[in-house]
């Protein structure tokens, strides 16, 4: 299988206006998304909107994108849920869909406490053998595992790695700690695009990137020069990006790079319900630093 590292770009669901998968535009973005140097695609994760696409849809997109992926890079299925039974389900079907991994979120909304995070993966991890990713992202699942809960966690065979999207860099090294205890390989992915670079300093292995929909040569290049040792070219892209990072959040993700993609030609200006079409009022500051990172 192939290593997993680098840009690993949280890859979108492009949709008609009705809210039907647009496969056409899917197979747009995957080729264009290799020929640029992404080194793997997430499928269905929060950016792929997740939430809003139902059991049999969650699976027909990984399987399409795993088929028409056909080995090129490296597939990972978003496959967290809140329930512990769905989320083995998820993780088992995507599996016989061909994908490579499986991304998974904190269980959100029923906030259970470490033991139950603990219970909830190695429960997943028992029964499903597929190479699994936890994920953490307590902005948006009101729910925080914790290193400790990661270390307990890492030993596991099918536990390979984390992406984390806490903006702090301790916690970053406390798992690159924890990682380097271990006699097996645990690879860190950073979820948060201001700080990846810093990361990857640190000694990471990758981002997970929403802003990789949008400039995924830049994301890949940054991840490649800090590889290289070439650290003051990753600083400088990375600093070039950081306003397109900013503009990314402005409202909940997807909204922002859905409308991006869409100035950019590459997919049709649909979200579902009840998220909608980014607010008219920051339309030109997006537009323009578009503009500015020649993204039209």
């Amino acid at each position: 299988m192939q290593a997993l590292e680098g840009s690993l770009v949280a890859l979108t669901t492009p949709m008609f206006p009705n809210g039907d998968i647009d496969y056409k535009s899917l197979e747009k973005l995957i080729d264009w998304h290799i020929s640029e140097g992404t080194n793997g695609i997430v499928s269905v994760g929060t950016t792929g909107e997740s939430a809003t696409l139902n059991f049999k849809e969650h699976l027909e997109v990984i399987g399409f994108t795993s088929k028409y992926v056909n080995k090129r890079i490296p597939v990972i299925a978003g496959t967290g849920a809140n329930s512990t039974q769905e989320a083995i389900e998820l993780t088992q079907e995507s599996k016989s869909l061909g994908a490579d991994y499986a991304l998974l979120v904190t269980p959100y909304y029923n906030k259970p406490n470490q033991k139950g995070l603990i219970a909830h993966y190695e429960s997943i991890a028992d029964s499903v053998e597929i190479n699994q990713i936890l994920y953490n992202v307590p902005s948006r699942t009101a729910c925080d595992l914790l290193p400790s809960s990661v270390q307990a966690l890492s030993n596991h065979k099918n536990i390979i790695g984390i992406k984390e999207a806490v903006d702090d860099l301790n916690r970053v090294n406390d798992l690159i700690s924890i990682s380097k205890k271990l006699e097996k390989d645990f690879f860190i992915y950073s979820g948060d695009d201001p700080t990846f670079e810093e990361s990857l300093e640190l000694g990471t292995n990758g981002v997970i990137s929403v802003a990789a929909n949008v400039t995924p040569k830049s994301i890949s290049d940054i991840c490649s020069f800090v590889k290289k040792g070439n650290i003051n070219d990753a600083r400088a892209l990375h600093s070039k990006n950081s306003e397109l990072y900013r503009l990314l959040f402005v409202e909940s993700n997807p909204i922002p790079v859905k409308w991006m993609l869409y100035k950019m030609g590459m997919i049709k200006n649909a979200i579902r319900l009840p998220l909608i079409e980014l607010d008219e009022s920051y339309h030109d500051e997006v537009l323009s630093e578009m503009i500015k990172l020649e993204l039209i």
